[in-house]
């Protein structure tokens, strides 16, 4: 992900963003994110007032129920936040491996906080050193999120029928990425 002579510049571009553990108080963020019709059109749809409250129990419940976790992305210089992003285990081709997905704001994307943020859950995972993959599934129209995935190093491994939400069927992209040939598979 970085180029040689850029050391210190891609040091200074790791900062620009933070992830914190998702707490009580992001109901909004999520609201902004999964509310709002232009932010999921890749993802089925808005989600209403109820189905977002029980979005946000589920990702308080993450820490108590394992491995999992799920972050809001803070942007470093103003402590605002300006997305989220998190993974969770889960059985795919008959192994266990680990999912993540992302959304940053409109106003901050293009800017590379996805991209800075995905590398930082990367990099966690790696030092886990759990399962031997990570695995995201953006939709085959979502440009950007296919792109952050080449850009990280994830291999295509193709086409596939996936569901998100619950219920709604959609064409995504499997992207696979290598965290250690030695993780422990479960």
């Amino acid at each position: 992900m970085s180029l040689p002579g850029n050391q210190e510049k891609d040091r200074a571009d790791a900062n620009i963003v933070h992830l914190e553990l998702w707490d009580e108080g992001d109901l909004a963020l999520l609201k902004k994110l999964m509310g709002d019709p232009a932010m999921t059109e890749h993802l089925g749809g808005p989600e209403n007032d109820e189905q977002l409250a029980e979005r946000h129990a589920r990702y308080l419940r993450l820490v108590d129920k394992g491995r999992d976790r799920m972050f809001k992305i803070v942007h470093t210089a103003t402590g605002e936040a300006v997305g989220s992003i998190g993974y969770w285990e889960r059985s795919w081709h008959d192994q266990q491996v680990y999912e993540m997905g992302w959304s940053v704001l409109p106003a901050c994307q293009g800017k590379g906080i996805a991209s800075l943020a995905a590398a930082q859950i990367v990099a966690r995972l790696r030092s886990v050193g759990v399962h031997r993959f990570v695995h995201a599934f953006p939709s085959v129209d979502n440009p950007p999120s296919n792109a952050l995935c080449r850009k990280l190093g994830f291999t295509l491994l193709g086409a596939c029928k996936f569901e998100y939400p619950k219920g709604h069927f959609m064409q995504c992209n499997d992207w696979r990425f290598e965290l250690s040939i030695d993780a422990k598979e479960q």
